[in-house]
Parts: structure tokens; sequence; C-alpha cells
């Protein structure tokens, strides 16, 4: 291992091979020839080629399987200045169409002149037999391509700006970088770059920008609004927004100013203002855009529902019954006859409402009628759920819409399917409505054809979406869109302690604590959070593995409401590791930051990763791995840099620098739990928190298990979660907007 407090070393040489490379990050494993040893270096150093000479400073450390690295923080890079160095520079592909045989025909002719020969005279090329002075101009381009993003890394380190990000800023300037940064460095925070507010910020204080800067001031601006993105919200009230801004940008007393910058950025069309009941609010362009397409698409499809009396379904439900030897309840009746004669249909309930016997009614008969039908969820264990209880193959919605490719002036992946290239469907069903956020939902609709029915399927008890937005809540409140809600618990589900649990936390009762037979156990804790760590790891690995036959890993999950804390997620996970998966001579591991990774791990995929290349265990190929996909480490190889994850039947790679991506996933929270199911929840609760233990998070939890749920705590820590009705207030306006446009379609 590094040792934090070891001295820094400078080391020089020339690169002799390179062992992996990842262009997007930057990062490298190469050898480096210092004339006395052949070192291996580890570290971000993007676009370094073999024959490069440099000079790196970091420090020696040392892996139990690898040996011992260096690793550089500090890069200095030489243009190689020995024939034999240029020969080996230009032979490692560099610049395109230069091979083996042209370099050494190039480097014979100008010796240790060549790389002044290619930049300052670079017509003289053309004497070398093959080259002629096409080829010789485009060997000039790509030589000064290749060199001008070693300036611009230069000139960014300067500022404290990372290799990965300095990659993405050439990509989308190149040789006006400079430029660009120095008339506006606020435009690093916009996509693909993304730089935070606070980077840009430095920057803008060491090139001589005021506080009061109008730049600065639309910067801020703008991110206040992209970082409540992350709370939910899809815009904000103005005074909040002016207000919140004011104080990031310590500029209170400069209302004016600030006024002036939200007018400029208005004009600009950066951020769109609407006002509702004389309260105006301000979104970031693309959320206005996404609500109100959304609010525009659902009015349609209300239109194309014919007015009038619904028709008569009632044979038609009468023969599946029949055919299927089952009764209907009336509400799951009246739940089919509402989708089959709508175009668009919410339905909702808990666990044990008979949710899952009515959408097969309704798929069924959708099928019988000739219908096309898709059925999607928006992670890949809701989607794998909802297969196993349709018997009909789902997708997510990413892969439903087929991811296509990345827009490089925003960064964003585009989908195939939308308005131009609409999805060959005539319904979709779409289920865990409560987690799709509203950029999504705006690509779904786009890509329906207006003949589609959509049927939306959800619990609104459950926690909204990560992302902004509260769609299935906002769609139900604005009383527009045929809904209905199935509320009888079946006897079947009566039996469970853990389906009448839930919907005593919905009713606002606390679930009996005193149950032995069932399926519901609670283990008062009175002892130290240790106590209840060690608690937890012996239920994983022993006691419920011996009286049930669970895996401790597949089948366990263990649920907390927060990630920090002595018993949040980051504690869970260290001891579980330690109990699941402890440190094993036989098993490969890298330490990561602070966290160690080794083969045998479970783990989650924590963003939207587009480009991971997978392959499912029939031989399909694809791309992309979702933000909440639960797997397991299989291999970890160092020499090729390379982790190996499975995902149920496909195997992902990564290469070791994108383990940012993932985290331990022995205890998850419950937001990363929603839309997956698990044979066996256990659930921590000792101190209580307002903000973080309600009665939206103790349902979510819950209703997680399938067939065992265990919390341990106390006893008061859940009574005052179920007490504790907070709903999490999320600014958007699709109520409003949806009750608008379907008003303004009414003849």
């Amino acid at each position: 291992m590094q040792k934090e407090n070891s001295p820094l070393i400078t080391l020089s040489g020339t690169v002799e091979a390179i062992v992996y490379q990842n262009a997007d990050s930057g990062y490298v494993v190469m050898e480096l020839d210092t004339g006395a040893t052949l070192e291996t270096v580890v570290g971000e150093i993007p676009g370094v080629t073999a024959g490069e000479e440099l000079s790196v400073t970091g420090r020696y450390s040392t892996h139990p399987t690898y040996g011992q690295q260096f690793r550089a923080e500090v890069c200095e890079r030489h243009m190689p200045a020995t024939s034999t160095a240029i020969l080996k520079y230009l032979s490692s592909g560099i610049i395109k169409g230069i091979g083996p045989a042209l370099a050494r025909r190039i480097v014979d002719r100008f010796g240790d002149g060549t790389l002044e020969v290619i930049e300052k005279d670079h017509e003289k090329l053309s004497e070398v037999r093959g080259l002629s002075q096409a080829k010789a101009a485009d060997i000039f381009d790509q030589y000064r391509r290749i060199f001008g993003l070693r300036s611009v890394m230069l000139y960014l380190a300067k500022f404290g700006v990372d290799s990965s990000s300095s990659i993405r800023i050439w990509k989308l300037w190149g040789a006006l970088t400079k430029d660009m940064v120095e008339s506006n460095p606020y435009l690093l925070m916009n996509e693909p770059v993304e730089l935070a507010f606070e980077t840009a910020d430095v920057i803008a204080t060491s090139l001589g920008f005021s506080p009061e800067d109008p730049r600065r001031l639309r910067a801020g601006l703008s991110r206040v609004l992209t970082h409540n993105l992350r709370n939910g919200h899809t815009c904000l009230p103005r005074n909040r927004l002016l207000a919140t801004a004011a104080e990031m940008l310590d500029v209170a007393g400069e209302e004016e100013l600030l006024e002036n910058a939200l007018e400029e950025a208005s004009r600009d069309c950066e951020i769109v203002s609407d006002t509702f009941d004389g309260r105006e609010f301000i979104y970031l362009a693309r959320l206005y855009e996404a609500e109100t397409f959304i609010a525009g698409r659902i009015a349609l499809l209300l239109c194309a529902t014919p007015p009038g009396e619904a028709p008569d379904f009632s044979k038609e439900i009468e023969g599946l019954q029949k055919s299927l030897g089952i009764e209907y309840d009336p509400l799951q009746k009246r739940a089919v006859a509402m989708a089959l004669s709508s175009r668009i249909f919410i339905l909702t309930g808990g666990p044990g409402t008979g949710k899952t016997t009515a959408l097969n009614a309704i798929l069924t008969l959708l099928e019988g009628r000739g219908e096309k039908v898709a059925l999607a969820a928006p992670t890949g264990r809701a989607a794998k759920r909802i297969s196993e209880v349709t018997g009909r193959e789902a997708s997510t919605v990413h892969r439903l819409l087929e991811v296509d490719f990345r827009d490089p002036d925003t960064g964003r992946h585009k989908f195939k399917r939308d308005e131009a290239n609409p999805l060959r469907v005539n319904a979709i069903i779409l289920d865990e409505v409560s987690m799709v956020d509203t950029p999504l939902m705006q690509s779904l609709l786009k890509a329906m054809r207006m003949s589609c029915r959509l049927i939306l399927v959800g619990d609104p008890n459950q926690l909204p979406s990560v992302g902004p937005g509260n769609l299935l809540r906002d769609l139900i409140e604005s009383d527009v869109i045929p809904t209905l809600h199935l509320s009888r618990i079946f006897r079947q589900a009566e039996l469970s302690a853990i389906v009448t649990g839930a919907h005593a936390i919905v009713a606002g009762e606390t679930p009996p604590l005193n149950l032995r037979d069932s399926d519901f156990f609670f283990l008062e804790q009175s002892g130290s959070y240790q106590d209840t760590l060690s608690t937890v790891a012996d239920l994983c690995l022993r006691r419920l593995p011996a009286a049930y036959g669970y895996d401790p890993v597949t089948d366990i999950q263990v649920i907390a409401p927060s990630r920090v804390g002595a018993l949040g997620t980051v504690e869970l996970n260290r001891a579980l590791q330690q109990a699941l998966n402890p440190k094993d001579a036989m098993k490969a591991q890298f330490l990561f930051g602070s966290v160690t990774f080794r083969e045998g791990d479970k783990v989650m995929q924590v963003k939207n990763n587009y480009d991971i290349p997978w392959r499912r265990d029939n031989g399909e190929n694809g791309a992309g791995v979702f933000n909440g996909d639960i797997g397991l480490v299989e291999m970890i190889d160092r020499p090729s840099q390379t982790i190996l994850v499975r995902f149920d039947d496909r195997v992902a790679q990564y290469s070791i620098d994108m383990a940012d991506e993932i985290e331990h996933a022995y205890a998850v929270t419950v937001h990363k739990s929603q839309g997956s199911e698990f044979e066996a929840v256990i659930i921590p609760l000792m101190s209580y928190h307002d903000k973080l233990y309600y009665r939206n998070i103790l349902y979510t939890g819950v209703t997680r298990a399938k067939k065992l749920l265990i919390i341990l705590g106390r006893p008061d820590t859940v009574r005052r979660m179920v007490d504790n009705d907070r709903k999490v207030l999320r600014y958007t306006r699709l109520k409003d907007l949806l009750e608008q446009s379907v008003s303004g379609q009414k003849p």
C-alpha cells in the first residue's frame, strides 16, 4: 500500500511500453525506462505514447499481488530528443498513417531534427519516399492537434482542472480552448464538461473577473437551478432562486445586478420564467421543455379517448375468468375496463392488492385483440420482476428506447426511438412509475406513436424519483387522467405480516412489533451501534442462512435510510464485507480511495453509463449499465486494469479507474432499493432523525421484502417514523401545466 506521508520522488525517463490506457479518463499503466531501471508507472497522463520522455513526481506503492508501482501525481512531458526515442515515438501509432517502416524512413532522413521538421517545415516530409505533400500536411495537422491537447492540459492544470475534464474541454473547443476559457470560464460548467461552479470561480478569479461580473452572476443562478435538480425540483420560485444565489455568490445588497443577470439569461433562452397564480417560477430551459411536452402529449392522449360512456368489456372479462378459472374482484374488473377504454390510464395499489393479477388480465386481453404490448420499468431489477410476474419479456426504459450516441454538444446520450423513429407497439405498460423522472418520461412520450396506449403502474406511497420531478403524484393529483387505486388486501396476502404491516404504516399505524411466528420480525436492540452492526452481520452470515437456507449475498439485502452515520450504508458495507467476503489470498483486490474492492463483492452501479460494454451468457453483446443495478465482482485483473461484474445473465467490463461508478451493495439506501424485491430484507433503525426517518422511507423499505423482513433497533424509532408523515417538497409545475393543457383542449 502507498504511504501517504512518504516523500515525493521524481523519476525521469523514456516510455518503453503502454500496458493499459483509458482514452476518456487519461488513466495509464506504463513502463518507464529511467536508464537504470524499468519502472511500472500508473496515473492520469492522457495521450502518453511509447517513446515520450517524461519526468513524473509521485510515490511508490506496493500492491500485495502486483508488487511495487510508482503512482504519478505530477507529470512533465518532454518531446523525444534523440533519433532512437523519436523512432519509437512515431512507430507507436501516435500519428495515423505512420507505421514502423515509414517512421524508420523519416527518422533516417531527418535524424534528431525529425520533430522540428514536422512542426516547422512539414513540406520537407515529401522528400521521404512514399510521402506526398498532402500526406505531409495531414501529418502536420495531426501533430498540431496532439500537442494542442497537451498545451491545453498544461494551461488548465494551473487552475487544478483534472485530466479527464481537460480532455472533455479539448474535445469541445480544440485549439480555441484558451480563448474560450479566458472569455468566460463559467462556460466550463455547461454540458458536457460540467465543472463545479467553485472550480470555474477559481479560474475566473485568477483571470481577474470581479464578484459582480454578469457572467459570474448568471453562472451562479444556473448552478443553483442545477443543484436543485438533484433535490428533485424541476424549477424554483423566483424569490427563492434569487435569495439562494445571492447568498452563494456573496453579493447580498446587489439584488438589481442579480435581477439583470436573470433577465439576460432569460433573453438568451438559458432559463425560462413561467407564472402561475401570481407566483413566478424559474426553470432551466430543458426542464421547462420537458414538463410542457409531457403535459401537452398527455392532453392529446386524453383527447384520443372517445367521450361518453366507456364500452362494456364484461363479456371479455368473463371469458378470461372462465379460461383461467379465477374470479376477479370488482375493482380489478373496473381497472381492466378502464385500461382497455383509455389511451392513458394509471393503476396504483400497495402490496397484496391484486395489482399484478389485474395487470396480467389487461395484458392478456390487449394481446387477444392483436395489440403489440411493450413492458418496461425504470431499472433492470424492476424490469426483471415484472417479467417474472407476467411471464413476458420486459426491458428497462433505456433499453426500450435504444440508446444511440452521445451528443457532442451536450454530453447527453440520444435515443434511437423518438418522434422520427417511434416504437412499433400499440401499447406500453410502464411499471414502478414513482421512480421515473421528468426527462425520462419526456423521452418515452416522444417515442410513442400518436395511436399508442400508455398504462402507468405504481405505488404513490413510495418515494419519488431520484431525478427531478414528482411524476406519479403530479399525474394523479392533476385529476384529469383515468386512475384507479386498488385498496383491498386479498385473503392470501392477509396472511403476510409484511403486507399488513406495510398497509398499517400507510394508514399511520405502527405495525405489530411483537410477532414471533410470521414473516416480519422486530429485534429490539438496547446496546451500542457496534452491537447492532455485529447482529446485522451475524443475521446475514449465520442465522438466516441456517434457518431459511438463504444465500448471504444474493438473497439477503440490508437497507438503511441513509448513507452516513454509525448505521449508514458506508459503515454497514464495511462490516458486511469483512463478514461475508473477507480478505483472501486467492481473491484479487484493489484499493480505490479508502474502499477495497475484492472478487466476490456485491456492488451497485451508482450512475447511468451507456458505454460500459457487456456480454450475455447467450453470447449477445451490448452496452450500458444503469443507476441501481446490483451485481457481483467476478474478476479483477490488475495487469489489464480490468474489472468484470456480473449483473444477472450479463457480465460488464470496467476499467479500474471507473471504480467511482460502483459501490458496495451489501447494504443500500432505501432510495437505491426502489424497484427491487429481495427474498429477505434487514432494516436497522436505532436513533431517530426527523429529516431522514419518515413514513414513506419506512414503507418503501418494508415493501422491498418478498418473504422475510427483519427490523432491528428501538421500538420508539419505528413509531416516530410512522408518525412523521413528512412529504418531501418538490417544486414542479407538471400538475398545473397538465390541467391547463387539458382545459385548453376542451371545446
